[in-house]
């Protein structure tokens, strides 16, 4: 399994696909770095020389933003987002959907498990939450 900046990529795979497991890498990103390093598209991550790697990796360091610094990017503009107040980072803050969606029946991947808030109607179901 061949290793670039710090992430072990999946040596059975064809390299345009093993390249999507760097954060921050997708289809078109994959094709463009092995059209610009020359690796024909059937070879397969472990099959990579040494210099292939080496010209990925400066690629990526040179010309992209990837792993650790996009995360650490993206993190900062929530940071900021939070800091001025405005409607996305008060959503953000509140762990609730930014770009519009409903809250009303969906959002259960954003907002948890449902929690049912309301008065308890049984009497002796009443006396156990009251203690």
């Amino acid at each position: 399994m061949p290793r670039i900046i710090g992430v072990e990529i999946p040596g059975n795979k064809r390299v345009e696909y093993a390249l999507r497991y760097l954060y921050g890498i997708g289809p078109a990103k994959a094709l463009e770095i092995i059209e610009k390093v020359g690796i024909p598209r059937e070879l397969r991550a472990k099959e990579m020389t040494d210099e292939h790697i080496a010209a990925i990796t400066v690629i990526l360091q040179n010309d992209l933003l990837v792993e650790g610094d996009l995360r650490r990017l993206l993190a900062s503009d929530i940071r900021r987002l939070q800091q001025i107040n405005c409607y996305r980072g008060i959503r953000h803050r509140r762990k609730l959907p930014c770009r519009g969606q409903r809250t009303k029946t969906n959002a259960r991947t954003r907002k948890g498990k449902k929690i049912t808030v309301g008065a308890i109607r049984d009497k002796t179901q009443r006396r156990l939450a009251a203690k």
